[in-house]
């Protein structure tokens, strides 16, 4: 939403940087079916299968300053976005990926930094988020042609 990208959808994914204990109440109000969604049909979805860039939290941004007294709602920045969904890499995570290359746009040289020291250390499988990785690169590339 931040970046443009609109998709209808009744969920916020989130990546926890609150104490843990804080999360843990914060979400029993924010889950499926808890308060926040009967009152106004939204909930959060705890994120737990995305692994993010190792530095991703000094490039939080604050998706709507001084609008809560008690939250703060931060977006990753659009190159760890991107790098997060490298890992399940479906249909509409390339779909996203491109659009975000567009709208930014992407510094690819940048990308492909940020992957190497802050994401591929931490992979299971680096050698095929390599390749995916690579196959996003030439498809941004494409785009850009055209």
């Amino acid at each position: 939403m931040l970046y443009g990208l609109s998709r209808p959808t009744a969920d916020v994914d989130v990546l926890e940087i609150a104490p843990r204990a804080a999360a843990d109440a914060f979400s029993q109000v924010a889950m499926l079916g808890g308060p926040l969604f009967q009152k106004y049909g939204v909930y959060l979805d705890r994120v737990t299968v995305a692994q993010p860039p190792y530095e991703y939290e000094s490039r939080l941004q604050e998706m709507f300053p001084g609008a809560f007294h008690n939250l703060r709602l931060m977006a990753l920045d659009p190159y760890d976005l991107a790098l997060t969904k490298l890992e399940r890499n479906i249909e509409r995570d390339r779909s996203d990926v491109r659009y975000l290359a567009r709208a930014i746009p992407f510094d690819l040289e940048l990308l492909r930094d940020r992957y190497q020291q802050e994401l591929r250390p931490y992979l299971g499988n680096p050698k095929r988020e390599d390749l995916t990785l690579q196959l996003w690169i030439e498809a941004i590339e494409e785009d850009r042609a055209v």
